[in-house]
């Protein structure tokens, strides 16, 4: 039952984090997985895929996205043109889904877990039965070697991994970018790095903080002439 989810993350963020920081989560998370319809609660510390082989050495665990952040997240983009969306290291599918209810009808994810990726489609799925035309892929693949595709302009990023693969994110961004002149918006939650974005030259056009590990950043990158 989805109420042991609910408990143990809740456990694991008193633990890790703080109880005070842990209540207001999982209250979120109740309410978000109800509205939402979709099933994304929960922490992994990717031990299974450590055990299967895979370098996780670059890579941070994944938890969820609180959705209060997310939302708030979505509304500052409501300028956006929402051609494509992106979400780099996409986990269980939270901000893929959520961006359907927000306009965003061309979603694409991807992740070096093949079970998130069949996590976020079953999660996609659930959310394309209300938004019939929402067009989704999903891929496994490794984000250092993943070629932006051309028709992208906003990028999702919920501090999925250290700085080695970051730097590499953020060169390939530029590379579609000089390739394809187009605006890109980077949707940055928890943005350890934004340094990066910012001399490469990225703009904050918005940032928020409410509490300890509940802060995002906007960066614009202008049309490269």
């Amino acid at each position: 039952m989805k109420i042991f989810s609910y408990l143990h993350y809740f456990f694991y963020v008193s633990f890790n984090w703080n109880f005070r920081i842990a209540i207001t989560i999982i209250n979120q998370e109740i309410k978000g997985e109800k509205k939402y319809t979709i099933d994304t609660t929960g922490a992994d510390e990717l031990k299974k895929l450590y055990k299967q082989g895979i370098d996780i050495s670059h890579a941070t665990m994944y938890m969820p996205i609180s959705y209060l952040l997310l939302e708030e997240i979505f509304r500052q983009l409501s300028f956006a043109t929402k051609k494509h969306f992106l979400d780099i290291g996409c986990g269980k599918g939270r901000a893929m889904c959520v961006a359907a209810y927000y306009g965003y009808k061309n979603i694409t994810g991807i992740d070096f877990s093949k079970q998130f990726c069949e996590n976020a489609t079953n999660n996609l799925k659930h959310t394309q039965r209300k938004f019939p035309a929402i067009n989704y892929h999903v891929t496994t693949v490794d984000a250092m070697n993943y070629e932006i595709p051309a028709t992208v302009d906003c990028i999702f990023l919920f501090n999925p991994f250290d700085v080695v693969i970051m730097s590499a994110v953020v060169y390939n961004i530029l590379e579609s970018a000089k390739m394809y002149p187009r605006e890109i918006i980077v949707a940055y939650a928890n943005p350890l790095y934004e340094e990066l974005f910012l001399e490469e030259g990225f703009t904050e056009i918005f940032h928020t903080k409410e509490m300890k590990y509940l802060e995002a950043a906007i960066l614009k990158l202008p049309a490269l002439i």
